[in-house]
């Protein structure tokens, strides 16, 4: 530790706090470069995916602040903390504070690292009274510790080597679920199921559908269980309880990221239900891994013939699109009985086992894949600290740097 040095975020590299152009401005909007916000960077991810990109009009507005590839960028307004990397050139909005790391003498992914153990840090120095704020200033200030390079890159390969196999896994979690929605689509939205050459269509609330299938509601088909929130004395962080989701603050692509908990347990949602958010927004699905505490802003669904793969599929196919229905002043919300009303496709038993029999590989690859990723965060997790406080010396460890 004695070659360590103390050095602020600002010796980093160039700070760059970003701006939203003009939202009137619709030239400024396009498909060209990736506009990053906090909405779009997941808690436990050093990738990105944004929902909104510049065009090369919204590129000349921001130019000066254009971040190149490995930026890192930290959330400093609201959401302190979440912390992402740009893998191509980028812009962000006002709320997000980002280093563009001089690679002469600092590693991005090691500065990443660094900036990832400091979200309480950030939360200690944030003024404002309704909203957290860290300006650029203060943000630049805060004083860290830093090892020389040749470590840097060492402590940086060790935990990206974590990060790379879990990118790997989310990825093959992607293809998997694309092809389990592929196949939902080919059969009950195309209608090409095995056989369907010798089945008539008939008109249908929803349509033309096969002779054979029924429209009905989800609560005939489903039991649903509405969350309701206990109160935030009952909370904590330290895995007290069950895990509790309020609503889909720590969704993820699958299943949620358990945070906060509950030693309350009124509503529980069981392994495997369907967490479908029923307010801002109406229409996000994730789902239970194991037994959590639902708050008021999700319902646990589960199929009542244990169609659970089909009732999911139909369910994301039907909302692809968030806040589709739902009313509300402040924010889109369903009640118990705009849930239960919702119309389903009831197709023939057979064809819906044969689907359940296609898909349930593809769904126990998925948990296997999720529980993969699971130990593999719980282990990088033991060792960021250890190495970024340089309590764990890599000194003497011969590793090649990262790419």
């Amino acid at each position: 530790m004695n070659t360590w040095q103390n050095v602020t975020i600002n010796d980093l590299g160039q700070i760059i706090t970003g701006s939203t152009p003009p939202t009137k401005k619709t030239e400024y909007y396009g498909n060209k470069y990736p506009f990053i916000t906090p909405t779009d960077i997941e808690i436990d991810s050093r990738i990105v995916h944004t929902e909104r990109f510049l065009s090369q009009e919204g590129y000349e507005y921001n130019k000066k602040r254009l971040l190149p590839r490995n930026a890192v960028c930290v959330v400093c307004i609201a959401s302190i903390g979440k912390i992402c990397m740009t893998s191509v050139p980028s812009v962000t909005n006002q709320q997000i504070n980002s280093v563009v790391v001089n690679q002469h003498k600092h590693n991005p992914y090691f500065v990443y690292y660094l900036l990832r153990t400091m979200p309480d840090i950030l939360h200690n120095v944030a003024g404002g009274v309704a909203t957290p704020i860290v300006n650029k200033t203060t943000f630049a200030n805060l004083e860290v510790c830093v090892p020389p390079l040749p470590n840097q890159h060492k402590i940086a390969a060790i935990l990206s080597t974590y990060d790379d196999l879990i990118e790997n896994n989310t990825h093959r979690i992607k293809i998997l679920e694309d092809m389990a929605q592929t196949l939902y689509r080919e059969w009950f939205v195309h209608y090409r199921f095995p056989g369907h050459e010798n089945v008539p269509m008939i008109e249908s609330e929803l349509g033309p559908i096969p002779q054979g299938w029924e429209v009905k509601q989800l609560g005939e088909m489903c039991h649903v269980l509405m969350g309701l929130s206990p109160k935030s004395e009952f909370y904590n962080e330290t895995s007290e309880g069950l895990p509790f989701h309020q609503g889909v603050t720590d969704f993820g692509s699958r299943y949620p990221t358990d945070r906060v908990y509950c030693t309350v347990q009124k509503r529980i949602a069981e392994v495997d239900d369907i967490l479908f958010s029923v307010r801002a927004p109406v229409g996000r699905i994730n789902i239970a891994n194991k037994r959590i505490v639902i708050g008021r802003g999700l319902s646990a669904i589960r199929s009542k013939s244990s169609d659970q793969n089909f009732i999911l599929s139909q369910l994301k196919h039907k909302f692809q699109e968030e806040d589709t229905m739902g009313s509300g002043t402040i924010f889109n919300a369903i009640t118990k009985a705009d849930l239960l009303g919702i119309q389903l496709l009831q197709p023939a038993n057979p064809i819906v086992t044969k689907f359940e029999k296609a898909v349930e590989p593809i769904s126990s690859e998925l948990a296997n894949l999720t529980i993969k990723n699971g130990s593999l965060r719980q282990t990088r997790e033991l060792l960021l600290p250890k190495l970024i406080s340089g309590e764990i010396d890599v000194s003497d460890l011969d590793i090649d740097m990262p790419r």
